[in-house]
């Protein structure tokens, strides 16, 4: 559904995306599907996700949930379908997004250190031809001391912990100043004062406007952290404020079979 549609047509200087002033949506997907050997792993999918929201999309294995968000990013070949971000094709609106990849398909042991790392989300204001200068690094430090960073700046990224490691890697998309933060799976591998520092960052997104859509994994702990839910298996099961969608019903349409091993805790979280 498409309600309100209203952009801001300022452009950062030097053209590129538009700013999204206000919109009803920050990602709009019309019947997507995508297809690894002509076998659909997803199938005709309609999604709306509210602007500034934080937003789970939750599923088995396999049913989709990083293909989503990479199919959404433009980095995997769509077999049907469209995505809008603000109301725009992705292409247009890049500049607004950041995303944070699963930690394992980073390559660590590449020789640079954590504030070169997130100074790398800096380039993309800058484009091709200017560098980093001070005032890109000073914002760079900055957005490492958000994640609690900022003394392991000039620490080289491969002797980092995994939590570490994950924080980095927000800080990286922080120092992006985008409208639209898009992680795979940011808890996975991480310590619980970790997370808790996650979940305070992008709630504090959220706060600012901001919109934050995160594969997820642990139904137990989505209620808490997330307001809008997206529940996948191939196709799109269901989406909405989390009171209305994150119900034994739909947690049973989207993991069928598999329903017994979420056991009797996750189906009173849901019904809670």
């Amino acid at each position: 559904m498409h309600v309100g549609v209203v952009l801001d047509e300022r452009r950062p200087a030097g053209g590129g995306a538009v700013v999204a002033a206000a919109t009803a949506e920050a990602i709009t997907v019309h019947d997507l599907t995508v297809a690894y050997r002509d076998k659909p792993v997803l199938w005709d999918i309609d999604l709306a996700i509210p602007a500034g929201t934080l937003t789970a999309i939750i599923g088995p294995n396999g049913a989709g949930k990083t293909s989503l968000i990479k199919a959404m990013l433009g980095l995997l070949p769509l077999a049907a379908g469209s995505v809008e971000v603000f109301g725009r094709p992705y292409q247009e609106q890049r500049r607004l997004v950041a995303y944070v990849p699963q930690r394992g398909s980073v390559d660590w042991e590449f020789p640079t250190s954590a504030l070169d790392v997130v100074t790398m989300g800096t380039y993309g204001q800058l484009g091709w031809v200017r560098r980093p200068g001070p005032e890109q690094r000073r914002r760079a430090l900055h957005c490492l001391d958000q994640v609690g960073m900022a003394d392991f700046a000039g620490r080289q990224i491969s002797q980092l912990s995994g939590g570490q490691q994950q924080r980095v890697f927000l800080a990286r998309a922080l120092a992006q100043e985008a409208e639209l933060y898009v992680m795979d799976e940011p808890f996975a591998g991480v310590d619980a004062t970790t997370e808790r520092a996650i979940v305070d960052l992008l709630q504090a997104l959220r706060g600012q406007g901001k919109t934050v859509v995160c594969v997820h994994h642990d139904l137990e702990s989505a209620p808490d952290y997330f307001d809008w839910l997206v529940l996948l298996n191939v196709r799109l099961i269901a989406a909405g404020p989390f009171a209305e969608t994150f119900t034994p019903e739909n947690l049973g349409r989207t993991y069928g079979n598999r329903m017994h091993l979420l056991g009797e805790r996750y189906l009173a979280v849901g019904a809670r």
